[in-house]
């Protein structure tokens, strides 16, 4: 984006085809559609002042780190936000009366059973598939105690049955039920509807044990990218630098996201 509050993306229904008698008239059918609207979030910043008798005084360029922290600091918000968009996306209702809404799987013991966490993604995968979401472009995440749990399974051959994707000796499990898995600290896991920098991507995701999702599934709107600026402060004699970018996140197709918990959150 180049100016603005919000972006709105296309939401567009499904067409159906059917035969054709000889002679009827073609009228054209109806495909519904609407926008989703997603607005941008207030800026997100992150600084460091650095003193320049600090800075003489280190043999080192302590600005460089710094100004790496910022940026990491500011990737992470990206990430969080990201990750509980696409929690949000799978309790979200549906644009369009004809599609699905968003789509919880259950299962008990998907945070400490390997197998059932396994099942559960296929089940995730299954309910993909119904939704007519596209095979390609879908992921799955889960965080790292999950990861290595499916690693180490060793109930169901998790190497052996599932293609030999992954590797016990690397400690890796590509795919499951052709979808790619990834770690991340990034899984909300806990209640963090008081805990946010924005009220927006708030929700109880304390049963949470895995997303997997379409692309399509959220977006982004970008107003201002990444960027980090150092400038010196006759005033205080040192170094400000400052992280910074604006950008908002939300739900595109609900039905292209799946949760998988162990029960329903906290109320």
């Amino acid at each position: 984006m180049s100016a603005g509050k919000s972006a709105q993306f296309p939401v567009v229904g499904r067409a159906s085809a059917t035969t054709h008698a000889a002679g009827a008239e073609i009228l054209g059918q109806e495909i519904r559609q609407s926008e989703a609207v997603i607005s941008i979030d207030d800026k997100i910043v992150s600084h460091v002042f650095v003193d320049e008798l600090d800075e003489a005084m280190n043999h080192y360029d302590l600005r460089s780190y710094y100004a790496q922290e910022l940026g990491f600091a500011l990737a992470q918000e990206f990430d969080n936000n990201v990750a509980r968009s696409i929690g949000l996306a799978t309790r979200a209702t549906a644009n369009l009366t004809e599609l699905p809404g968003g789509t919880t799987v259950t299962s008990a013991t998907a945070k400490t059973v390997a197998d059932d966490l396994a099942g559960a993604i296929f089940d995730a995968a299954q309910q993909l598939d119904e939704n007519d979401v596209p095979d390609s472009d879908r992921f799955c995440i889960v965080r790292p105690a999950q990861y290595y749990l499916l690693v180490e399974s060793t109930t169901k051959g998790i190497h052996r049955d599932y293609g030999g994707e992954g590797s016990y000796a690397d400690g890796s499990i590509m795919r499951i039920a052709g979808i790619p898995i990834f770690a991340s600290n990034n899984l909300p896991i806990t209640d963090i509807r008081t805990t946010t920098n924005n009220t927006k991507y708030e929700a109880a995701f304390d049963t949470t044990a895995a997303f997997v999702w379409h692309k399509s599934a959220v977006g982004t709107a970008k107003l201002i990218d990444l960027a980090v600026r150092a400038d010196y402060d006759p005033r205080r004699l040192g170094w400000l630098t400052v992280a910074k970018y604006a950008m908002g996140h939300g739900t595109l197709r609900p039905e292209a996201a799946v949760e998988i918990r162990t029960g329903a959150p906290t109320a």
